[in-house]
């Protein structure tokens, strides 16, 4: 395989494919990807491989011309889906391919596709030997912000990631039902995200049935549960309603655009290390983060909020610890009272500076 040199030489390219299927928090991670792109080679169309979840996050997007959608299953069936894959990837040809998911799966849909440059991570960083298919890799880097790896993208095309935009948008039928549902709350909301994906990042519900508890009181907000359909968040919720005396609203729902602007309309967010923190922060909705498990400097919000950044991390206060992928067991140094002082912060710095309304999208 030939490696292409840095820099993108000869005409823009017309036909851009992204490879990226998983998480929330990545695909939010993707789209100033997209939009400096857009920004740059204005004709490109940009055709996502992406997953259903994440498909519905950034349904409409004005940088994303067209999506393949991998269907994952399990069991006997998994296959099912790179196949279906493949016989929609084999009518296209795109230009350039950015493999940004440095895994097998992704890797395998990286060789499915038909281009000339499938840029991907260095040999140390890409995992599953993902690096096996490309055919052009991004330098070798010290370990940064997930963001800022993938703009490392952009800066091996010649592209400039500034100004950073997420776009995420409303339609005017979700605006209708964002408007609808807080209309019935009696105050502002703050949207507390019960759980993730990995039980090791996930807060107690005791604890957060205290944090609700001075939210209602003291700053008068409506604690509004959100969350997946999971029987992990299914769970959390039901413990956290039981434990405290706040009148929390239930809104988990297995529904990604109605969480999208709950979060938008809600004068702060509470969540642990997951998609809707992100989310979030392209919203401009200020976020009270709960970090133990991973590292705040690698996946923590992007410049933004990162004041309201609740460190357990640190395995002691103040510790200067680098930027790593390295998972610790420190959920548990997540206090209430930790959590409640990054609240009164948000709220005298960001919401109580001005009047609360649906935050803009940036």
């Amino acid at each position: 395989m030939t490696a292409m040199a840095r820099g993108w030489s000869g005409p823009p390219p017309r036909e851009i494919c992204i490879v990226m299927l998983s998480a929330l928090g990545d695909a939010v991670h993707v789209l100033p990807v997209a939009n400096a792109l857009k920004r740059a080679w204005p004709e490109c169309r940009i055709t996502w491989v992406v997953q259903p979840a994440a498909r519905a996050l950034v349904a409409g997007h004005p940088a994303i011309d067209d999506f393949v959608v991998f269907r994952r299953r399990r069991g006997p069936g998994a296959w099912r889906a790179f196949r279906d894959v493949a016989s929609d990837l084999r009518r296209r040809r795109f230009d350039l391919v950015l493999g940004l998911q440095v895994y097998l799966k992704a890797g395998l849909i990286t060789a499915l596709t038909r281009a000339p440059v499938k840029l991907g991570f260095d040999v140390r960083r890409a995992r599953d030997a993902q690096w096996l298919f490309t055919n052009a890799r991004i330098p070798a880097r010290a370990a940064q912000h997930v963001q800022d790896q993938y703009f490392e993208f952009l800066a091996y095309l010649g592209v400039d990631p500034e100004p950073v935009t997420w776009g995420l948008t409303l339609t005017d039928t979700e605006r209708a039902a964002q408007h609808e549902f807080f209309a019935e709350l009696d105050r502002h909301a703050c949207a507390v995200v019960v759980g993730t994906s990995r039980p090791d990042k996930n807060w107690s519900a005791d604890r957060y049935a205290r944090v609700l508890e001075a939210v209602e009181a003291k700053h008068r907000l409506r604690p509004v549960l959100v969350g997946g359909p999971s029987l992990e968040e299914r769970s959390i919720a039901d413990a956290i309603v039981t434990q405290t005396r706040a009148r929390a609203v239930d809104a988990l729902a297995d529904d990604v655009r109605r969480l999208i602007w709950i979060l938008q309309g809600s004068a702060l967010v509470v969540t642990p290390d997951t998609g809707p923190l992100h989310i979030a922060r392209a919203l401009g909705t200020p976020v009270v983060s709960l970090f133990g498990r991973t590292n705040p400097k690698r996946s923590g919000p992007y410049r933004g909020f990162e004041d309201l950044v609740v460190d357990g991390y640190a395995a002691s206060a103040g510790e200067e610890y680098p930027i790593s992928a390295a998972p610790r067991d420190g959920m548990h140094r997540v206090t209430v009272e930790a959590v409640l002082a990054k609240i009164d912060l948000a709220m005298s710095k960001y919401v109580g500076a001005q009047p609360i309304s649906p935050a803009t999208p940036s």
